[in-house]
C-alpha cells in the first residue's frame, strides 16, 4: 500500500511539474487564463502519455477534444451560412442577406492550429467569420486543408492555394456578387503562414487575372529556418504555445523522421547551401531595437544532419524566405502580434521587410497579448483578449477593404 501510495505521489507531482505554468502579471483576466491554460497543459500531457503507451498517435486527443467544438452552418437573420467544396477543398461560406446595389468584397479566412488541429467549424472561427461577414456585409470563405501529421507539407499549402485560386475565377465571383478588386487572404497562426505564402503566389501567378487586395495576418508562423529568435528564448515556456510544442508541430508538418524536431531544438536542421537564406531572418538588422534587448545573435549549424526536406528551403513553408523583388509585389498588409508569443518575431521581421521594399503596412502589437487567444473567443471563456483582436482586425478590414 505504502509503494502504491509513492507511485501515485510521483506521478502526481510529475504531472504537477508538467502542466504548472507561469502568467505574467499584466495578463487579462489572469485567474481564467490560468484555468485555461492548466486544462490546456493537462490536455497536452494526457496526450503525450497516449503517445507514449501507444494508446494513440500524437494529437489524436487533441483533435478528439478539437472536435467536440465544432458548430453546423447554421444561417441566421443576417447571414446563409452553408458548407461545400472549391474543387476538393471544403469551404463554408457566409453569404449577407441584405441586399446591396454593387458587388461585395469578400474575405478568405483560413485557420490556425500548428498545421496539425483546428477547423472552420470550430466555434471560435465561425462567429468571427459570421460577424465579417455581417460588419462587413462581405462574402466570407472559411476554408478547410489537410492537416499533418496525416499529411504532410505541401498539401496544406496546395489545398489552400487551389480554394483560392478556383474563388477568383470570373464566375465565382459572379456567382456571389463579389467584386474582383476587394479581396483580402486573412488567417491567424499556421493559417497566418498560409495566407501569406498564397498571397505571394496568387500575386506572381500568370494564370490568375484578379489579384489580392488586402491580407491580414494575425500571430503569423512565417519561418522554420531559425529556431533562436530572441522570442524563442524568452517565451520558451509560452503561454499555450511553447517552443517545444511549436517544434513537435512543425516536425510534425514536415516529416515523420522524429530527429527532426531534436535538430531544430539545437537549431542545427539546415542544410549548407541554405546559408544564403538567413539574411532574410537575421533578426540583429530585422527586428526593432526594443524587442532585440541583450540577445547575441549566434550563427545556426548548418550541415549537421542531412535531411531530404526540400520544404526547410521553401518559400511556401517560409514566406519570410522570399526575396524582397517577390515582397515588392504584395498587397496592403495588416500584422498582429503579441509580447508574450513564441513566433513573435516573425510577424515583427515581415513587418520590417515589407516596409522596406514600401508596402504598405499596419502593424498592432499587443503587449500583454499571447498566442492563440484568438481561438478561445469562445462561449462561456470569451477572452477580452480574444474579442479585442477581433475588433482590431475588423476595424481594419472595414476601413481597408
Amino acid at each position: 500500500m505504502g509503494f502504491k501510495a509513492l507511485c501515485l505521489g510521483l506521478l502526481c507531482a510529475l504531472c504537477a511539474s508538467y502542466i504548472y505554468i507561469t502568467i505574467p502579471g499584466n495578463i487579462e483576466e489572469y485567474w481564467k487564463v490560468i484555468a485555461l491554460f492548466t486544462v490546456a497543459k493537462t490536455c497536452t500531457f494526457m496526450d503525450m502519455c497516449f503517445e507514449n503507451l501507444g494508446i494513440m498517435k500524437h494529437g489524436d486527443l487533441i483533435s478528439m477534444i478539437v472536435s467536440l467544438d465544432h458548430t453546423q452552418p447554421l444561417s441566421d437573420e443576417n447571414v446563409t451560412v452553408t458548407d461545400t467544396t472549391f474543387v476538393d477543398t471544403p469551404v463554408r461560406l457566409y453569404l449577407p442577406k441584405r441586399k446591396s446595389e454593387i458587388r461585395r468584397p469578400a474575405v478568405i479566412y483560413i485557420h490556425g492550429g500548428g498545421f496539425c488541429f483546428g477547423s472552420f467549424k470550430q466555434s471560435a472561427y465561425d462567429s468571427l467569420n459570421r460577424w465579417t461577414a455581417n460588419k462587413l456585409n462581405a462574402v466570407v470563405v472559411g476554408l478547410d486543408y489537410r492537416l499533418a501529421p496525416q499529411h504532410h507539407f505541401p498539401a496544406q499549402f496546395e489545398d489552400s492555394f487551389t480554394a483560392v485560386k478556383f474563388f477568383l475565377q470570373d464566375k465565382i465571383l459572379r456567382k456571389y456578387g463579389v467584386d474582383p478588386t476587394r479581396i483580402c487572404v486573412s488567417g491567424d497562426s499556421s493559417g497566418g503562414n498560409l495566407a501569406a505564402a498564397v498571397t505571394q503566389q496568387v500575386q506572381i501567378d500568370l494564370e490568375i487575372k484578379h489579384k489580392i487586395k488586402l491580407q491580414a495576418l494575425i500571430y503569423p508562423v512565417l519561418q522554420i529556418i531559425d529556431s533562436c529568435l530572441p522570442s524563442h528564448q524568452e517565451h520558451e515556456c509560452g503561454i499555450i504555445l511553447t517552443k517545444d510544442l511549436g517544434i513537435k508541430l512543425i516536425s510534425s508538418y514536415l516529416t515523420t523522421d522524429e530527429t527532426l524536431a531534436q535538430a531544430i531544438r539545437r537549431n542545427q536542421h539546415m542544410p549548407l547551401e541554405s546559408r544564403h537564406l538567413f539574411k532574410f531572418v537575421n533578426w540583429s538588422t530585422l527586428l526593432p531595437k526594443k524587442y532585440r534587448k541583450n540577445h547575441v545573435y549566434t550563427k545556426p549549424v548548418l550541415g549537421r544532419h542531412n535531411y531530404s526536406l526540400p520544404a526547410l528551403m521553401d518559400i511556401r513553408a517560409s514566406p519570410l524566405l522570399a526575396s524582397d523583388s517577390q515582397l515588392q509585389n504584395l498587397p496592403s498588409t495588416y500584422i498582429l502580434t503579441c509580447q508574450y508569443d513564441c513566433v513573435r518575431d516573425d510577424g515583427l521581421m515581415y513587418v520590417t521587410r515589407l516596409q522596406n521594399v514600401g508596402v504598405q503596412v499596419t502593424h498592432d502589437h499587443i503587449e500583454n497579448g499571447f498566442h492563440g487567444a484568438l481561438s478561445l473567443m469562445v462561449s462561456p471563456v470569451y477572452l477580452r483578449l480574444g474579442l479585442r483582436i477581433k475588433d482590431m482586425y475588423i476595424s481594419w478590414l472595414d476601413k481597408n477593404l
